[in-house]
């Protein structure tokens, strides 16, 4: 069916990124070439892809490859493949929108920043290559023809907010881009992209591990010769226009480490994880022996955007003998590994595997398995050899591995060490748990943490102050999957891992234990009749009133039993459940406080004072703020306070 020739307007995202492209002050320009040739890479892989199931969509012995067509007199260029191509609506859903998620205010800060720097983020960011094409060009043109399809497409557009949909006439499946070049500008970094030298030499920077051929036509001049192909002395040359392949072709992975320069390394890097920076770490290995195949892995400087998104796809690349069999296999790696990107290239893998039978692989298995080994040991010799260094990884993917805890023995036992806590040693440096043992006080056997939603409300909790007193270290877990880690490790060399606010714990002053004891019994006694009052005021709350040894400085604090979830569990577990039980937690008091001595005092004075309701009340509330937790009933609350501050305002008022 035709397609009738149709102006639209680009998305208001899209038009945006278009005029910061268009008004970059981005000086290396020419990662353009770097990027359309990326683009028809993709497409040349997933046309073998598809070919594999659907073998009438290549001829026999077509050969893959990416041209480049120069003309100087016109001031073109053209990138040529034979890919996949696409049709009208592809084009329309690819070029003319990137609307996306969050799109807005990403093109806003990258506004604000503007500059040499902003333009790379941009690309990368976006996975947005075809428009740094108008980085170069003033008008930018597309012919493509979908492998299968009858009726080509024709896109064009100069960047001015619109552009043009139509019928093409390419007859062979794939797609050619052709930029109408702006005047050469050195200084702006516009090169002369219709030389020779200059395509070779950005292919050869950029593209040089792309795995088909780049190919351009060469103006040479061929002597006449004889029939024996001698050179004639004195004969005439003729003008011949010859194929040159600019890229090596072969696979980075297989070519000797000694002959591939790290630059190589990050460009190919950039190219298959669409990213703009440079790795932060490289791995490469061969493995041989029951399973053969190479692996070359890298881990970004930064976390990627969909990193914790529910649902995104994940994994390497799989090569099955130098054959691109799935983009992204997440069979060869487990999930809280998913950050890492790179290439798995096996000789023991049909072409055809598909995602239902890798799961059945025993040979991924073992991959995986050696993988993952591999992977975490470079992260364990990172930390040994470059603390400072493995900050930076952990910044950035250390929730992601924290997953990894409880997935398998061997798993854990590797990564465990691996793990980093903020603590009460020191408020600047994280630490491991082999560094927390090696710090406990002589009689500690127990690992303390506490679990809350930052450093400043667990720090400041009124659960650590015998601890403090106590000299004892406790670990501040505020990433939300923590609660996750501690669940499934309990025990770290023999020693516990124990919430600091969950159960009794014995954290009694240094007068002597039979003293403290019989001052603890003698407190228990005095207030056992105002814990059962409490206790029955607060029963839609609390489970249970009594006297903490935790406590220093502060009146009350809450708590809960050994066998009870944490509170940041519960909240967590309500938020999939809003209507999920309430669970009653333990108010701990501080009978040496002056708040308690006075509530007991006024207790003993009248068992059936109406304000001990309200004091309750205001115990439980405060108990709450303190660990940052929100109230059920704050307006009850707010009544209780303004209740006693009524009454003390008239009990401290002069007579008139």
């Amino acid at each position: 069916m035709a397609i009738s020739r149709e102006t639209r307007k680009f998305e208001a995202e899209t038009k945006q990124l278009l005029d910061l492209m268009i008004h970059s002050l981005y000086t290396n320009k020419e990662i353009f070439l770097r990027e359309l040739i990326s683009n028809a890479s993709d497409a040349l892989d997933k046309l073998r892809f598809s070919a594999l199931t659907n073998p009438e969509l290549m001829k026999a012995g077509e050969e893959l490859e990416i041209r480049l067509e120069p003309d100087s007199d016109k001031r073109t260029l053209t990138i040529h493949d034979n890919g996949i191509g696409m049709g009208r609506k592809e084009v329309i859903d690819n070029i003319g929108s990137i609307a996306r998620s969050g799109t807005q205010e990403q093109i806003e800060r990258l506004r604000k920043k503007g500059g040499k720097e902003s333009m790379p983020e941009l690309i990368g960011r976006f996975g947005v290559g075809f428009y740094s094409a108008f980085m170069v060009a003033e008008k930018v043109e597309l012919d493509t023809l979908k492998a299968g399809a009858k009726t080509a497409v024709h896109w064009e557009s100069d960047a001015g907010g619109t552009y043009t949909i139509s019928e093409g006439r390419k007859r062979s499946h794939g797609t050619s881009v052709t930029l109408h070049l702006k005047p050469v500008d050195r200084d702006g970094g516009i090169e002369d992209y219709t030389r020779e030298w200059t395509l070779s030499s950005v292919v050869k920077r950029y593209s040089n591990f792309i795995g088909y051929p780049i190919r351009h036509k060469v103006r040479m001049e061929k002597p006449e010769a004889d029939e024996k192909g001698i050179v004639k002395p004195d004969g005439k040359s003729t003008i011949v226009f010859e194929d040159k392949t600019l890229n090596s072709m072969k696979p980075i992975w297989t070519r000797p480490e000694s002959e591939v320069e790290n630059e190589e390394y990050n460009e190919f890097y950039k190219h298959i994880a669409s990213d703009w920076k440079d790795p932060m770490l490289r791995l490469r290995f061969k493995a041989e022996g029951i399973s053969e195949y190479e692996s070359l892995l890298f881990i970004p400087a930064e976390r990627p955007r969909d990193l914790h998104t529910w649902g995104a796809k994940y994994g390497l690349q799989l090569y099955a003998r130098r054959v691109m069999v799935m983009d992204k296999c997440d069979a060869v790696l487990p999930e809280f590994l998913r950050f890492v990107r790179g290439v798995v290239d096996s000789s023991d893998l049909p072409l055809n595997i598909s995602r239902q039978t890798l799961q059945e692989n025993r040979h991924l298995a073992r991959i995986q398995k050696f993988l993952t080994k591999k992977v975490l040991g470079m992260l364990s010799d990172l930390y040994r050899e470059d603390q400072a260094k493995y900050l930076d990884f952990w910044k950035q993917f250390g929730i992601a591995l924290k997953e990894g805890v409880g997935v398998g023995a061997d798993e854990q036992d590797r990564i465990v060490p691996l793990l980093l806590f903020e603590s009460s040693a020191d408020s600047e440096r994280l630490t491991t748990l082999k560094d927390y043992v090696s710090r406990m006080k002589d009689g500690q056997d127990t690992i303390y943490y506490i679990t809350g939603e930052s450093r400043s409300i667990v720090e400041n909790s009124p659960l650590m102050e015998g601890f403090n007193r106590k000299g004892y270290e406790v670990l501040f877990l505020t990433d939300p999957i923590d609660e996750f880690v501690v669940d499934r490790l309990s025990v770290f060399e023999g020693k516990n891992l124990r919430s600091a606010g969950q159960g009794e714990v014995d954290l009694e002053g240094t007068e002597g234990e039979e003293g403290e004891k019989a001052k603890r019994k003698d407190q228990e006694q005095q207030f056992n009749d105002l814990f059962n009052l409490l206790g029955k005021l607060l029963e839609e709350s609390v489970k249970q009133v009594r006297l903490s040894s935790r406590l220093t400085t502060s009146p009350a604090c809450l708590t809960i039993d050994n066998d009870d979830m944490s509170p940041q569990m519960e909240r967590m577990l309500r938020m999939a459940d809003p209507d999920a039980p309430k669970q009653k937690r333990i108010l701990e008091v501080n009978a040496s406080h002056e708040v308690l001595r006075g509530l007991r005092a006024r207790f003993e004075k009248d068992k059936a004072d109406p304000a001990l309701k309200s004091y309750a009340e205001l115990l439980y509330g405060y108990a709450l703020l303190a660990e940052g937790a929100e109230m059920k009933d704050p307006g009850s609350f707010n009544k209780a306070l303004e209740g006693v501050m009524i009454r003390a305002v008239q009990e401290t008022a002069p007579e008139a």
